[in-house]
């Protein structure tokens, strides 16, 4: 059961406690045999770049968040390195070589198969809510499928002027638009003030309500422009008039993304056993801004669903943020520009038993090095090490003086 930091040092101080895992901070009791548990809610905000998590413990004060986690994916760099496998394969088989026989029509995709960017999203999920319903009295899950609300999915019936105005008329579009523009004013770039939603071609010039001519401006700026072509309000401003132009036209790929994935990470969640709620991004933003909480991921995440609109932060809560990188690369060499080997296969991956990605604590007693290293390292089959510290890289560290705190486990912590 998840307890404050106070108690966990008096119980590790006293000895009646151990340190389990260093990420999340965990602790496991030495003399105690059950015992009472509150019932533990996993509420998730799944996100294109960013999922934050928060766990809701339900007691008889009301919801309150004991723990946040915000989680990076990498689906961007998955992505890129699928392009740049894709290249060099294509370049293979473009050579003479009559011997290889075609390859087409010959690969099927299962069903329900989502690009592996995509999939990796639903997999970082899905390791984290297992880790947590490992150590944590999980009970249920609470998950923003939706983050533009699609009311077909509610009411199939629904159609006409009824599907246009619902109680989250526009409330979904605005968070989008939101985000698009970094909640910051496209013209004079002001954040924290209010802002509104502004027609960069004038409804007055035939200018319509599509997301694409939809950006944010603060109230003086929206003043000023009024009903003028952005053209002529940006007139003494090239840069800016290209650039909000070439920012309008980006794509919904974020929003794509969510939308893609809503369905494989309610069946994963599913699997667990846990029962799972599904609720809509229109009714998490508005629990969290009628309680006033700061826009984050982890605070979407405490205010989604129902029982959302009454939960209680505590002041001092900060989320882990975790990011997710690769365990290793299959590629035995690296090449020059020329398509060369310019390094040697592989040598072992695990060296006097430390693999890179470990977390150690290096105390170097003596030497230009002497001190206490806490961090990820990179092994070397000489036996020297590199240490990278929140602060700087050390480098060549011997084997000797690291004491493993945490195994890899495909993330990074900070």
């Amino acid at each position: 059961m998840p307890c404050h930091p106070a108690r966990a040092r008096k119980l590790l101080g006293k000895g009646r406690a151990s340190v389990f895992r260093r990420f999340p901070f965990t602790i496991i009791l030495h003399d105690r045999d059950g015992g009472d548990t509150q019932e533990t809610e996993c509420r998730i905000d799944p996100g294109s770049k960013t999922t934050g998590v928060a766990l809701v413990v339900k007691g008889k004060n009301g919801d309150r968040v004991v723990f946040a986690l915000e989680i990076s994916h990498r689906s961007e760099r998955i992505r890129k390195a699928l392009s740049d496998r894709r290249a060099v394969r294509r370049n293979r088989r473009n050579r003479k070589t009559r011997y290889r026989k075609p390859r087409f029509l010959n690969r099927t995709r299962p069903r329900g198969w989502l690009p592996p960017s995509l999939q990796s999203r639903i997999e970082n999920i899905r390791t984290w809510a297992k880790r947590l319903a490992g150590c944590t009295p999980i009970r249920s899950f609470a998950v923003e499928t939706v983050r533009f609300d699609m009311r077909k999915m509610v009411n199939p019936e629904i159609s006409g002027v009824e599907y246009l105005q619902g109680e989250l008329l526009g409330y979904e579009v605005r968070e989008y638009v939101l985000e698009k523009w970094n909640r910051q004013c496209a013209y004079c770039g002001k954040t924290g003030v209010p802002l509104e939603s502004e027609h960069i071609v004038p409804r007055s010039e035939g200018g319509s309500n599509r997301v694409s001519n939809l950006t944010l401006a603060c109230v003086p700026c929206n003043r000023e422009k009024g009903n003028r072509p952005v053209e002529e309000f940006l007139a003494k401003k090239p840069e800016l008039l290209a650039k909000i132009k070439r920012f309008a036209k980006q794509p919904l790929k974020d929003a794509a993304a969510v939308n893609a994935t809503r369905y494989a990470v309610g069946n994963t969640l599913k699997s667990f056993g846990f029962p799972v709620s599904f609720w809509s991004g229109g009714r998490t933003k508005y629990n969290r801004t009628k309680q006033g909480y700061k826009k984050e991921h982890w605070t979407d995440a405490a205010c989604v669903g129902e029982s959302g609109k009454a939960v209680f932060i505590p002041p001092g809560i900060s989320p882990l943020r975790a990011t997710a990188q690769c365990k290793g690369s299959r590629q035995m060499c690296r090449m020059d520009r020329f398509g060369f080997p310019r390094t040697s296969a592989k040598a072992l991956k695990t060296v006097r038993g430390f693999r890179t990605g470990d977390i150690v604590k290096a105390v170097v007693t003596k030497g230009k090095k002497a001190g206490v290293h806490i961090g990820r390292v990179a092994v070397r089959a000489s036996g020297s090490f590199n240490i990278k510290t929140a602060s700087a890289t050390v480098q060549g560290v011997s084997w000797r003086y690291c004491r493993i705190l945490q195994r890899s486990d495909g993330y990074t912590y900070f």
